[in-house]
C-alpha cells in the first residue's frame, strides 16, 4: 500500500485528491493539510510514501514545506501540485528535490500514474520540461564543477544517460542490461553524489560534460 500525504489550501482539491488515490486500490491517504506547516508535522509523523504538495499556501508556503520536509528526510518523495506549469516556483520546487510535477486539472489517471512512479523514486518529468528545468539551473549556478571521483566508468554511462532524460527502461533498452541493473547504477550514483533526485543528477551530469548542450551524452565509456 502506498501511503500519501496531500497538501492543499483548498479542502475541495485535497477531497478530490483523496477520492481518486483511494480509488486505485493499492493508495491510502495517512494525511491531509491545509498549510506547509501541517504539511511538514504530517510528513514527519506519518513518513507517507510520497507528499503531493501545493506551493501556494499560507502561513508556510509549500516551496519552504518541501526545504524542511527534506532537511528532515533527505530520501522524501514530494510531488509539486500546480495551476500554472509555468509557475516559477514550480522549477525553484525542482531544483531543491521535488521527483516531479502535476497540473490540478491533468487527466485522473495520470495522477494515479504519478504516485506510484514517485514512489518508486522516478522522475515526472518529460524531456523537454527537464530540459528547461536543467537550463534554468545552469544559467542560475555559473560555476564550473569537477568530474566527480569515485564512479565507475557505467555509472557515470547512465548518469549521462539520465541528463538526456531517459527513463530507466529507455536507459536499459539502451544499453541492453535489466531495468533493476539500471536503477542499482542510478542509485548507487546518487548516493556517491550526494543526490536527492534525477533532476539533481541531470544537472550534474550537464555541468561535469557529460552531456552537451543538444542534450546528447558525450561520455561513452566501455561497457561493463
Amino acid at each position: 500500500m502506498i501511503r500519501v500525504v496531500v497538501a492543499d489550501d483548498q479542502a475541495l482539491v485535497r477531497a478530490g485528491v483523496r477520492m481518486l488515490l483511494q480509488a486505485a486500490g493499492d493508495m491510502e491517504v495517512v494525511g491531509e493539510a491545509d498549510d506547509g506547516a501541517e504539511a511538514v508535522r504530517l510528513a514527519e509523523h506519518h513518513r507517507p510514501d510520497v507528499v503531493l504538495m501545493d506551493l501556494r499556501m499560507p502561513r508556510v508556503d509549500g516551496l519552504e514545506a518541501i526545504k524542511r520536509i527534506l532537511a528532515a528526510q533527505p530520501a522524501a518523495k514530494i510531488v509539486v501540485l500546480t495551476t500554472f506549469a509555468d509557475d516559477a516556483n514550480v522549477y525553484a520546487a525542482l531544483r531543491v528535490g521535488a521527483l516531479g510535477f502535476l497540473v490540478k486539472d491533468d487527466e485522473p489517471e495520470r495522477m494515479v500514474d504519478a504516485v506510484r512512479r514517485a514512489a518508486s523514486g522516478e522522475q515526472l518529468l518529460a524531456p523537454s520540461v527537464l530540459r528547461r528545468v536543467v537550463e534554468r539551473a545552469l544559467a542560475a549556478e555559473q560555476q564550473a564543477t569537477p568530474t566527480p571521483t569515485g564512479l565507475t566508468e557505467r555509472e557515470l554511462e547512465v548518469l549521462a544517460l539520465v541528463g538526456t532524460g531517459l527513463s530507466n527502461a529507455e536507459i536499459a533498452e539502451r544499453l541492453h542490461v535489466g531495468v533493476t541493473t539500471v536503477k542499482t547504477h542510478v542509485g548507487s550514483a546518487m548516493e556517491k553524489l550526494g543526490l536527492r533526485n534525477r533532476i539533481q543528477a541531470a544537472v550534474v551530469a550537464h555541468r561535469i560534460g557529460l552531456v552537451d548542450a543538444a542534450f546528447r551524452p558525450v561520455r561513452h565509456p566501455p561497457r561493463g
